[in-house]
């Protein structure tokens, strides 16, 4: 393959913006789909005992298309290395390996490993988030907000500590709170709004701080949603700013100028 050639199937399978990389994407999208829906049907006996010979062959053409698409990542990046060991090199790697370990595992004994392996299949799924936009900003305004929820956890472990610490010595063992990561694991569930049951408050001044732990729960778990859709707003902002009004192509630096796809002045 020369290099004008590995140019191309690298825009081809990288690039989104481009007429032929969103083709790619959508049949990769379709075949993924077609992936996850063969293994999930494949569980139900009723459906694999008269259709078994064509989910395997299914799984077979699916497989060698994953296959090649993978080595083709490989081949036409720069770093192929980096590629292979990032998250979605090793899930590439995870959505294809089970079929061919089935093809060298035989034996009355390994069959059930293999059908375990192949249940890792479903990892096909984690692809599709590497083909939507709307993932890639979520992923984007995630990783803006790390620091801040990071924050938020910390103190939110910190408070489950000390209402875990408190309600061991209001409630005592003669209650259910046996230890303080007892009763730190009943805070969690409380303030999570989970509510198993399996420990309950006996007290007075007990059930009246497992109220106010229950009502506290409500707004903790809205924080980082609030966390999380400002910054969304936030980077989309940014990338309007940023839209090439020739072009439409948003993938630019904060400081940029001109539009480095087609030279366009950004406003």
């Amino acid at each position: 393959m020369n290099k004008e050639l590995k140019e191309r199937v690298w825009e081809v399978i990288f690039k989104s913006d481009t007429t032929s990389g969103k083709v790619f994407d959508v049949m990769l999208l379709i075949t993924i789909l077609i992936s996850i829906l063969a293994v999930a049907l494949e569980s139900v006996e009723s459906i694999n005992e008269p259709f078994r010979q064509y989910f395997r062959i299914l799984e077979y053409v699916i497989t060698g298309i994953f296959t090649l698409e993978y080595i083709l990542r490989i081949y036409v990046v720069r770093r192929p290395r980096r590629y292979i060991f990032s998250f979605y090199g090793i899930i590439d790697f995870i959505a294809i390996i089970p079929t061919y370990l089935g093809l060298f595992l035989v034996g009355s004994q390994s069959l059930l490993v293999i059908r375990a392996l192949r249940l890792l299949r479903i990892f096909r799924v984690l692809k599709l988030t590497r083909y939507t936009k709307a993932a890639n900003t979520i992923t984007s305004a995630l990783r803006s907000s790390m620091m801040k929820i990071s924050v938020f956890l910390f103190g939110v472990l910190t408070l489950v500590i000390i209402i875990g610490t408190i309600m061991y010595l209001i409630e005592g063992k003669e209650n259910g709170f046996k230890d303080i990561p007892t009763s730190i694991y009943w805070a969690v569930v409380t303030l999570t709004t989970v509510g198993y049951g399996d420990i309950v408050p006996q007290t007075s001044l007990g059930q009246i701080i497992s109220g106010f732990v229950m009502i506290l729960g409500y707004g903790i778990i809205a924080v980082p949603t609030g966390i999380v859709t400002a910054q969304v707003i936030s980077d989309q902002k940014i990338q309007e700013r940023k839209k090439c009004p020739g072009c439409k192509n948003y993938n630019h630096l904060p400081d940029a100028l001109f539009c480095q796809n087609c030279g366009h002045e950004l406003k």
